[in-house]
């Protein structure tokens, strides 16, 4: 099972972040915060392609797998990146279902099928 679930758009990068943004809060995710990677950086001279990191959450599902372990906390919230490389813009998040690899005991259920498909739908309809 992949890690992360990744896709190339013909979207430009603040277009792709921008539709990221508009497809969370119509799969009921709130953003919580955007990581401007590129410009963190470039505060200590280090340039990188643009690359942004977009935090996002459902809180009752944040709920039940707190719930479930606390430990989880290190893994939230849900991350979707949108960056650049040679020239192409991607969106990438990382799979939910790869949680129950590093928290076995916690039975979370069907709950991080769920999320994976709800993240992999936003990046889809992102790109």
């Amino acid at each position: 099972m992949n890690f992360d679930y990744t896709v190339s758009t013909k979207k430009s990068f603040d277009e792709a972040v921008k539709s990221v943004e508009e497809e969370t809060k119509k799969a009921g995710f709130r953003m919580l915060h955007i990581h401007d990677v590129t410009a963190t950086l470039a505060e200590k001279n280090f340039q990188i392609e643009p690359f942004k990191i977009i935090e996002i959450c459902n809180a009752k599902s944040a709920y039940v797998v707190l719930k479930a372990d606390i430990k989880i906390g290190l893994c939230l919230p849900c991350k979707i990146n949108v960056y650049v490389k040679n020239k192409q813009t991607f969106i990438s998040g990382m799979r939910p279902v790869i949680l129950s690899q590093f928290f076995p005991q916690a039975n979370l259920g069907n709950l991080p099928t769920e999320i994976d498909q709800i993240i992999q739908n936003i990046i889809n309809n992102s790109k």
